[in-house]
């Protein structure tokens, strides 16, 4: 195995860790979050519902929604079936596309609360609303990606249609993480949902998005990158990062975008200003250290990756991204406990079992190294017979 092709087989981008949490049914989640999910109705002043989406009835009492599904309506109405009462709007951010609306005699289940920035890539989720008016349906999916943060915008492969919008993303303990919208770009359909920490921040009164909202320019900047259109994403990200330049996310998407275009420099700097503006996202940490580890800049990768662990040390590539940063630096005894962990995460990863089969080998220990490579012949045959070939007979 030469050096560069190892160092970029070290640096592979955000391996996703299995879900293996005490998970529900779809049908036992859909029982559990049914009656917390509405109908809201936003009406004109004729009398006439010019608009249709979903909302979920939180423990505050609120019913929270997207901002879109309310935002020309006189008058509004909650509810399901033909069982419906009048709601008003008690608080809106129009930047985050998140409204909450509050109706007496509403029969609902407040839903239980979960946290957006806990997801994992991989998980399972269910995005519950009314689609076209078809009230209470279940579409399921996985978390496809997660986007700035914290807490994190949600891209989901859980089909979110018309009428969805405000409804209910659950994880799969019945617990709400956000709120679905819908966004197509070019005719692909890509499935998002705010993180429902958003909504604890609403206050009283209403808050206009100033110009483009937040959700937006993610959506946006991730229709591009779906495209694998590197430079217009990256385009479109330097008008954000202009427009808003305090805004960690938009540098972290910047980041992206030059990681992309395989343009290390440039990545590490907007990625640096990400974790200057928001020191607590983790994501943004995580890929510093990756590309730091394409530049062989492996000390300063070992930093990176440190300040995502402290964050998030369930992340399966954070473990990787570390064992590959001493393995840069030679240090192989050292790359041999993050490397286990990565395997302990997800024993299926092939490139976390050759890294750790090779740091075995060269810091001396070819029992150990030959037990990494046994396990990797269990996920990878053709890898563990190359990687047995480039061992020095003993």
């Amino acid at each position: 195995m030469t050096g560069s092709a190892t160092n970029h087989t070290l640096f592979l981008t955000l391996a996703m860790l299995a879900f293996s949490a005490q998970a529900l049914s779809p049908g036992q989640v859909f029982n559990k979050v049914k009656d917390s999910v509405v109908v809201v109705k936003a009406i004109d002043s004729k009398g006439m519902t010019i608009a249709q989406g979903s909302g979920v009835l939180l423990p505050s009492g609120k019913i929270g929604t997207n901002c879109h599904v309310v935002e020309n309506g006189a008058r509004f109405q909650v509810g399901g079936g033909k069982q419906f009462v009048p709601a008003t709007l008690w608080g809106s951010d129009e930047d985050k596309d998140i409204c909450l609306l509050e109706a007496k005699g509403l029969t609902a289940k407040p839903a239980q609360l979960g946290q957006a920035m806990r997801l994992k890539v991989g998980e399972p989720v269910y995005a519950v609303g009314a689609p076209r008016g078809l009230e209470l349906s279940l579409s399921d999916g996985i978390v496809s990606q997660l986007r700035g943060g914290p807490p994190p915008f949600i891209q989901t492969t859980a089909a979110i249609s018309p009428g969805s919008s405000g409804g209910g993303l659950f994880d799969a303990e019945g617990r709400l993480v956000g709120f679905t919208t819908l966004y197509i770009e070019g005719g692909q359909s890509l499935n998002f949902a705010m993180p429902v920490e958003w909504a604890g921040e609403i206050q009283p009164g209403k808050k206009a998005a100033q110009g483009r909202s937040e959700a937006d320019w993610i959506k946006r900047a991730i229709a591009f990158q779906e495209a694998q259109n590197w430079t217009g994403m990256r385009d479109w990200c330097q008008r954000w990062t202009q427009v808003q330049p305090g805004n960690a996310a938009a540098w972290f998407v910047l980041g992206g975008a030059y990681f992309g275009l395989q343009r290390y420099t440039d990545a590490i700097d907007a990625l640096r200003q990400a974790v200057r503006i928001n020191p607590e996202n983790g994501y943004a940490w995580g890929l510093l250290g990756n590309v730091y580890g394409l530049s062989q800049r492996y000390t300063e990768a070992l930093d990176a990756f440190h300040q995502a662990m402290r964050i998030d040390p369930a992340m399966k590539h954070i473990w990787f991204g570390l064992g590959g940063a001493y393995y840069g630096l030679q240090r192989y005894t050292e790359a041999i406990d993050p490397l286990r962990e990565a395997v302990r995460i997800d024993p299926e990863d092939d490139s976390a079992w050759t890294l750790l089969a090779i740091s075995y080998e060269k810091s001396g220990n070819r029992t150990a190294a030959l037990e990494a490579v046994t396990q990797l012949r269990r996920v990878d045959p053709a890898q563990a017979d190359k990687l047995l070939n480039t061992m020095v007979p003993r």
